[in-house]
């Protein structure tokens, strides 16, 4: 661990934060295989500020987007805070971060590639996040994300359009162990403009309807009523 501490000041660069303890950021940075590895006492990984850094980050992704988009329903909000906080995201942000050249990770995780998995990187950044937390509070941490999430935030509403159908899949597998089928129920309107209405069901249930220009955005509108009435059943 104590090689860590002469690289940090380039960390906090690329973060823009200074820590006050960089005794937390250290933490931040140390994979449950590592600590194995080095046989660090219990608490010493980043678990436990990757939990708390998971509930920041929620906190303020729900106040950008709160700001950025005052039009926007609870459950659009809700979405697209899903989609910028997927595992994937955080991952790109991480590298783009450079972040694997700092986490501490056991020689065999290293040997699999280990700093440069996804679930590793995100992790780790959620770690960070818990850290600045602690280290300097809200207004710190808030000020770290608005800027590492510069570039995401104006995607999050057509990124969670995209993403209305693949998340009705992996909720619908989840709760009914099915996949939804599409089908296209009408076609109205000239041929140079049609209007298409497509239906969603799982099984024999019906979960929505949807209309657009084509049938790929009638179905995503089908698919983004689903999720209203199947969120709400949960």
């Amino acid at each position: 661990m104590k090689e860590l501490y002469p690289r940090l000041p380039e960390l906090e660069r690329r973060l823009g934060v200074r820590f006050r303890d960089p005794g937390l950021l250290v933490q931040a940075l140390i994979h449950r295989s590592y600590a194995a590895e080095k046989k660090l006492p219990p608490g010493a990984d980043n678990e436990r500020l990757e939990f708390l850094g998971d509930a920041v980050l929620s906190a303020v992704i729900t106040h950008l987007l709160f700001e950025r988009f005052p039009e926007a329903s609870e459950g659009e909000l809700s979405r697209m805070r899903a989609w910028l906080v997927r595992e994937e995201r955080l991952a790109r942000i991480a590298e783009r971060l450079g972040l694997f050249e700092f986490v501490l990770v056991s020689r065999g995780e290293a040997r699999s590639g280990g700093p440069k998995k996804a679930s590793i990187l995100a992790g780790a950044l959620e770690a960070v996040i818990g850290a600045i937390y602690l280290d300097g509070g809200y207004g710190k941490v808030f000020e770290c994300l608005r800027r590492l999430f510069a570039r995401l935030l104006p995607q999050a509403r057509r990124g969670m359009e995209a993403d209305y159908r693949s998340r009705l899949q992996e909720l619908t597998q989840a709760l009914f162990r099915e996949t939804p089928t599409y089908e296209v129920v009408s076609e109205k309107g000239p041929s140079h403009a049609p209007i298409f209405e497509v239906e969603v069901r799982v099984g024999e249930r019906v979960l929505g309807r949807g209309k657009g220009r084509s049938k790929k955005e009638a179905a995503q509108e089908a698919a983004r009523k689903a999720l209203d009435i199947l969120e709400k059943e949960k």
